[in-house]
């Protein structure tokens, strides 16, 4: 395939209609993105060879031009000495140069149609590649995104997180053990008997009243 023809053809191309029937749109819009850039380089080196061709038609054309003067003048010398037969004769090869000036100026007409229509789909498809990495970063987004929801729904509903509420439920119940152990050594204990009730009721009976004496002794302010 030459390089005009597939520049148009992915000029023409429905991209969402290439990303739609691709099973990794990602993977996908990477291969357009390098197959056009790829074909820029391509299409942007044969313009320089085409350029390089016409400058080289035109010094073609000025040589000819400068042969076709110098047949002129020997033509012109020829009559002039009576000898038309060698006039004659230097203004075929006159026009035989003029043909030759006129056939190059004529290739280097096509040439430069040639090089419009190439600088139009270097255009089109630079625009088109603007779209293709506009997509591509849309894309990029999406996955990335995606990707963030699902390592969300891994955090609060995948095996790991169950996993770790499964610890919770075996500390807690290792702490409602061990509270239990607690609470089962008071259990059977003999009630208090009354002498100690009564020695509990004046140890608390010492306490306030030197409580209040070292209020007194403090200062009326903090008497309560």
């Amino acid at each position: 395939m030459g390089i005009f023809s597939r520049t148009r053809d992915i000029i023409a191309a429905n991209m969402t209609d290439l990303l739609d029937k691709a099973e990794d749109p990602a993977k996908m819009i990477r291969m357009i993105i390098m197959e056009m850039e790829e074909t820029l380089v391509e299409v942007r080196a044969s313009a320089a060879r085409t350029i390089a061709d016409q400058k080289e038609m035109r010094r073609q054309i000025s040589k000819l031009e400068k042969i076709q003067e110098g047949w002129t003048e020997k033509a012109e010398l020829a009559l002039s000495k009576g000898r038309e037969d060698l006039a004659k004769a230097a203004l075929v090869e006159k026009r035989k140069a003029g043909d030759m000036a006129e056939q190059l100026g004529v290739e280097i007409q096509v040439l430069d149609d040639a090089l419009r229509a190439s600088e139009a789909d270097i255009a089109k498809l630079q625009g088109r590649l603007r779209e293709a990495r506009t997509r591509q970063n849309a894309i990029a987004a999406r996955m990335e995104s995606a990707h963030n929801r699902t390592r969300l729904r891994e955090m609060y509903a995948g095996p790991k997180v169950s996993e770790a509420f499964s610890r919770f439920d075996i500390l807690e119940r290792r702490a409602d053990y061990a509270e239990g152990e607690a609470d089962a050594l008071s259990l059977g204990a003999p009630p208090k008997s009354l002498e100690e009730e009564i020695a509990e009721l004046r140890n608390e009976e010492a306490v306030d009243a030197e409580l209040q004496a070292l209020k007194a002794r403090l200062g009326p302010g903090l008497e309560g």
